[in-house]
């Protein structure tokens, strides 16, 4: 997620300045973080794609994957956070960074800024008082496993979601590549089509019934591709 100046410019095979002349214009899609432009590696990719511009092979390249990790490994990584403090959207989502089992070489910081500009944006409220914080593209960053980490406010919070109700509980997925992002992001929302699951979020259930619960939307879904083979 963190791509540089110069990894940009190596990425869509132009030259620095041409970047910064881009960034200047308004054209190529940057977050600011600590005086520094940074890039969305999945943003660039898009913006590339949509000006038509030749970009080098590295661009399309992504770590190998053994398998697409299911919701209940996601979350058994990414933890299960009660009563989490926050008294509107910027506060409660730096709450959830601070908390987020993130490594040392994950920069806290740049996280939560892009999670903030998506939100400026539009609203990640789902309704029926959920939100699931994330940028325009999967927040891709250098961590190993893909992670949800799933957070319970101590009150609810304005989120300006599409029902109007405020927002108690949060996912937000970080992955090391798009495809597990996005495999993440399907699981998760299929599960929150279901009514167990959905009920077992409002009373806030244990750890180890939030887990369970994510084993049996894994279950459904393995048994529903099952059948279209």
């Amino acid at each position: 997620m963190r791509v540089t100046v110069r990894e940009a410019a190596g990425l869509l095979s132009v030259s620095e300045k041409t970047i910064y002349r881009w960034i200047a214009q308004g054209k190529l899609p940057a977050y600011r973080v600590n005086e520094q432009y940074r890039f969305s590696r999945a943003e660039l990719l898009e913006w590339a794609t949509s000006q038509r511009l030749n970009v080098s092979a590295r661009m399309m390249e992504e770590p190998e994957e053994a398998a697409a990790p299911t919701l209940e490994e996601a979350l058994r990584v990414g933890g299960v956070s009660y009563r989490v403090e926050g008294h509107d959207k910027p506060s409660v989502l730096r709450s959830i960074v601070e908390v987020m089992p993130l490594g040392d070489e994950v920069d806290r910081e740049f996280l939560l800024q892009v999670l903030l500009a998506r939100e400026s944006i539009g609203s990640t409220g789902m309704g029926d008082g959920i939100a699931i914080p994330h940028v325009r593209n999967p927040v891709v960053m250098h961590i190993n496993r893909p992670m949800i980490s799933l957070c319970f406010l101590e009150r609810p919070v304005d989120f300006a979601a599409i029902d109007g109700a405020p927002v108690h509980t949060l996912f937000t997925i970080v992955s090391p590549t798009i495809r597990a992002h996005l495999s993440l992001l399907s699981r998760l929302a299929f599960g929150l089509r279901d009514a167990d699951f959905t009920a077992m979020l409002r009373r806030q259930g244990t750890r180890e019934e939030i887990y369970c619960q994510a084993r049996r939307m894994d279950d459904v879904i393995a048994q529903r591709a099952l059948r279209r083979e």
